[in-house]
This record gives structure tokens, sequence and C-alpha cells, in this order.
């Protein structure tokens, strides 16, 4: 996004009230070398009341955790003694290869009104500034606590009942084929990297793409918002086995993913939170089903992305390495995950 699409979303970090005026100056996203003293200019001018802040007033901390965007808290005192920190998202170079930042943009106040996730107060070239949210981040022994696994599974539930406008066409097959598309011709200059890259078989995980989501298809998975960047409508056993790939962390250790018996816990939660003792046996084996299918979609689409990451992004991260480790699970898991909707499917066909 250029810096004439820089705008305020009516929220203010310092001062209260509203803005209702678009910014005016143009913003041009920092060279990371130049990130500390650009962010706090960045935020004199889009967070309101901090324009006329002297930039002694100003700290920035770089926060750890993300691997698409550096992510940067930025805290100005105002003189009374009051402290108030955002957050600067900025984007990795070239991610608009794998993020459609205009469909970004178009969720984030609609789920920010919702009560999820840090509220827009506004955006730049490459990025944008965010309220600051203070939290702790679940580590997967939390999320598998099921009191924990209970809320957010209530939580997600509330989630995709948010109504975003727009198109409600699925896009995740889309952006796995596009995904694809570009991560089968890139080129390495380490030569070790291009050696390992080199072993990737597209062809083969075109073909099992296809075979995927043609028994997806036959699924007919109900449709619901998911993820705040990579936002857009898909299906709900994608979202929830998205989550549960995620109690593996970064290392990939999946002897962490939940055992049957506590996705359905999970999913008594998701299917009615009220009354989670009264869900039908027959709807939990069916979301079961449809969440360990897109469980192998999950895997090929973070599989791809790393891909293309390795070859785009600064950040420090081994996205190579983790191309191995989910594709390398994906090919563990696929004939037991296949042959579980497959058979369900040859159920229902024979009544």
């Amino acid at each position: 996004m250029g810096s004439e699409g820089r705008s305020w979303s009516g929220a203010a970090a310092v001062g209260g009230g509203v803005e209702g005026e678009a910014a005016i100056a143009a913003v041009v996203a920092p060279a990371p070398g130049d990130v500390p003293a650009s962010g706090a200019g960045i935020c004199k001018e889009l967070v309101r009341g901090w324009s006329s802040l002297d930039s002694s007033r100003f700290s920035i901390e770089t926060v750890s955790g993300g691997i698409t965007n550096m992510l940067l808290k930025v805290s100005a005192e105002d003189g009374k003694g009051n402290k108030s920190s955002v957050t600067v998202r900025l984007y990795g170079p070239n991610t608009d290869l794998v993020i459609d930042r205009k469909r970004e943009l178009q969720a984030i106040p609609h789920l920010s009104a919702a009560g999820f996730g840090a509220q827009l107060l506004g955006t730049f070239e490459n990025g944008m500034v965010q309220s600051f949210i203070y939290a702790r981040t679940l580590t997967p022994s939390d999320m598998k606590e099921p009191r924990i696994a209970a809320e957010i599974a209530k939580e997600i539930r509330r989630f995709h009942q948010v109504d975003i406008p727009g198109s409600k066409e699925p896009q995740l097959w889309d952006d796995i084929f596009k995904f694809m598309k570009k991560a089968s011709i890139l080129e390495f200059e380490d030569k070790e990297k291009q050696k390992r890259y080199e072993t990737i078989s597209f062809r083969k995980i075109q073909d099992e793409v296809k075979e995927l989501k043609d028994l997806s298809d036959l699924l007919h998975a109900p449709l619901y918002f998911i993820d705040f960047e990579y936002g857009s409508y898909s299906y709900r056993g994608y979202d929830i086995a998205n989550h549960f790939n995620e109690y593996a962390g970064y290392d990939c250790d999946y002897s962490l993913y939940p055992d049957k018996n506590s996705q359905y816990h999970f999913f008594r939660n998701y299917l009615q939170p009220d009354r989670p003792s009264e869900v039908q046996l027959q709807d939990l084996d069916a979301l079961y089903v449809e969440t360990n299918t897109y469980r192998l979609a999950s895997h090929i689409y973070w599989a791809l992305w790393a891909l293309i990451q390795a070859k785009v992004s600064p950040i420090d991260f081994d996205y190579l390495g983790y191309f191995f480790l989910r594709y390398d699970e994906y090919k563990k898991q696929r004939e037991s995950c296949l042959s579980l909707a497959e058979s369900s499917l040859s159920a229902l066909k024979n009544g």
C-alpha cells in the first residue's frame, strides 16, 4: 500500500476523542537499519496526541515472536506522568506475495469492533499502527489445559460469527495454489539451500493438493471467517486444525497435537458453548473428520508459505527447515487422515 492509502480508524492512543480526518503527511516505510528512529516518527504522525511530543519522550522495543512481520512496541510519555504504548507492525519485504493487504485492512476494523485483536490506529506505506495489548502468549502446555482449551473454543466460535463485508467465497485453495506457483520457481544464492530446495517435487505436491481439495469439497463444510492477517472466509475445520497444529510450536513437536478425547472436549465447547455436555456424538464425529482432513491442508499451506519466506524474509528464522518439518508431518499424517475422511464419506453414502 502506498503512503496515499494511510488512514485513521477513529481511535486515539492518548487524549481520547475521535479523529475524523485522514492524516495528510506522507510516511515512508523505514529501512531495517532505521527502524528505531523511524518508528517514533511514524507514531508522531499517526497517533492522536503524539505529534507535539519531543522525540526524547519516546522509547522503542522490539517485540519477539513474529515470523512474518517486524513488531515494535513504541511508548510515549506526555510530560504529565502519563505513559501509553502502541504497536507498530512493519510488513516484511515482499509479504504482499503471500498476504492480501487490502483484504486484511478490510477485516481488522470489524474484528476490532467485535472485541478481537488490537485496534487499528492508522496505516502507512509498509505497515500499520495498532493499540498495544498487554498479555502473555499462551504456550502449548497452556492451550492443552482443559479449562483454557474450553475458553479458546468458545472464543473461536464467537470469532467465527463476526460478519465481514465483501466476498464470502473461501480463499484457502486459491491461496495454496498461488503459494505453490510462487514457491516452485524460487532460486537461492546459498548453494546448500538451493540443493535442499531442489529435492522438493512440486508436481507431487500439486497432485496431492488436488486430491485433498476434491475430498474436502465432498465434506460440504460450513464457511467461517478466519485469521487476522491472512483473513478471509474459509472452512471452520481448517481454522480448528490450524489451532491444533499450533500446539507443536515453531519446533514442530507434533507429539503435543491433542488426542481424540482432547479434541472432543474442544469441539463440545465450540459447538455448544452454553451446554457442552449436550452435544451429540454424531456432531462430534463429523467435526473430528472435518478437522483432521483440514489438518493436512494446514501443513501444506504453511509449508509453501515458508518456502516463499525463505527467499524474501529478512527475519532470522529457518524457513526452509520449517518447510520440511511441516511437509514431513503432512506426509506422516496423510494416509490416516485421508482414510478417516474416505471412511466417513462411504458411511454417509451407504446410509
